[in-house]
C-alpha cells in the first residue's frame, strides 16, 4: 500500500487555492485497488475533513464546483471515486457493505482518524453503512437526496426514472428531467448547474461506464428490497445528521427523507421548494450554508 506524498508548506498554500476546476486528480493504492480523489480546501481549521460520496453514475466531475468549492471555504474536502468509478480502478461491487467497505479502506489508508461525511443518493446508502460499520470514525453526517435500506417505494424506479437513469449516453435533458423540477426556474438553474459541471477543461475525471451503471444498479435495486425491519438499524446511527431532499425527489422519493429524520436519533430535516433529487445543485450556496451551519463545531 502505498501512501499520498507529504505536503510541503508551499503545496499546503497552493491546495487551499484549490478548487474544484483546479485541484489535482491524486491517487492512491490500497491493496488491489488505485483510488482517485480530490483533496483541496482550507488545511488550517481544526475541522475534520469532509469526505463526499457520489450519486449513481457519477464522478470526481459530477459535483457542482458552486456547492464543493463554498464547503472547501471551512475545511478540507474531499471527493472520491470509489473501486472502479471513473478513474478509480478495480470492479465495482453490487452491494453497498461492500462498497462502504472500500470507502473505509481509503480513508484508513489516508490516515484519516475522524472525519463528516456527506453522501449523495446512492452515495447516502454507502454513507449510513460505512457510519453503521465503522461508528468512531464519522463525527457529523450528512444524507442528501437518499433512502433507508428496505424505505418504501425504492425496490424498482418507475418507468420514467429508469428510463432517464439508465441510458447507455445520457444527455444533458435526461439529467435535467431526473434531477429537477418541470418548473422553468428550477430546468434554468439546472442548465446553470449543468455548465458549471462542464467548466473544467483539463485533467478531467475518466467518465463512469456501463458495467459501473449496472454494478450501481444491482446494489441500488438490493438495497431498496421492502422490508421494514431494516429501518431499525437507524437507531445505531447516533452522529447529529442533517436530512436534505427536494420537495419532489422521484428517484429516492422525498418521503424516504422524512423517513430518515423520523428514525434517527439526532437528525435535523430541510426540504427544498420547487426541487427535485438534485436540489444540491439548484440550490448549492443555500445548500452549502445550511451544511457548513450544521457541520460547525
Amino acid at each position: 500500500m502505498s501512501t499520498p506524498k507529504a505536503l510541503s508548506n508551499e503545496s499546503l498554500v497552493s491546495a487551499a487555492q484549490d478548487g474544484q476546476l483546479t485541484a489535482e486528480n491524486l491517487s492512491l493504492e490500497v491493496g488491489d485497488v488505485s483510488f482517485v480523489y480530490r483533496r483541496f480546501g482550507n488545511p488550517e481549521t481544526a475541522a475534520p475533513a469532509l469526505v463526499m460520496l457520489q450519486h449513481f453514475r457519477g464522478n470526481l466531475d459530477s459535483w457542482d464546483p458552486a456547492l464543493v468549492d463554498r464547503l472547501a471555504q471551512d475545511r478540507e474536502v474531499i471527493l472520491l471515486d470509489n473501486r472502479g468509478v471513473g478513474g478509480s480502478t478495480g470492479l465495482v461491487p453490487e452491494n453497498v457493505t461492500i462498497m462502504a467497505r472500500d470507502a473505509l479502506a481509503f480513508i484508513d489508508a489516508l490516515g484519516l482518524k475522524q472525519i463528516d461525511l456527506l453522501g449523495f443518493s446512492l452515495g447516502g446508502y454507502v454513507a449510513q453503512e460505512l457510519v453503521l460499520l465503522r461508528p468512531r470514525v464519522v463525527r457529523r453526517l450528512v444524507l442528501a437526496g437518499t433512502a433507508p435500506q428496505g424505505g418504501p417505494d425504492l425496490h424498482r424506479w418507475s418507468e420514467d426514472v429508469y428510463a432517464l437513469a439508465t441510458p447507455d449516453e445520457p444527455t444533458a435533458e435526461d439529467l435535467l428531467n431526473l434531477f429537477f423540477s418541470g418548473s422553468e426556474q428550477s430546468r434554468a438553474k439546472g442548465m446553470e448547474s449543468i455548465g458549471r459541471l462542464y467548466r473544467r477543461e483539463v485533467d478531467r475525471d475518466e467518465p463512469t461506464d456501463l458495467a459501473t451503471r449496472d454494478a450501481q444498479l444491482a446494489a441500488i435495486t438490493a438495497w431498496g428490497i421492502p422490508d421494514d425491519s431494516k429501518l431499525n438499524r437507524l437507531a445505531g446511527i447516533t452522529q447529529p445528521t442533517f436530512v436534505a431532499n427536494g420537495d419532489n425527489d422521484t428517484m429516492m422519493h422525498t418521503q424516504n427523507s422524512h423517513l430518515l429524520a423520523q428514525r434517527l436519533r439526532h437528525a435535523q430535516l430541510r426540504i427544498y421548494p420547487d426541487a427535485g433529487h438534485g436540489f444540491l445543485n439548484q440550490y448549492p450556496e443555500l445548500f452549502a450554508g445550511d451544511v457548513h451551519a450544521f457541520l460547525e463545531p
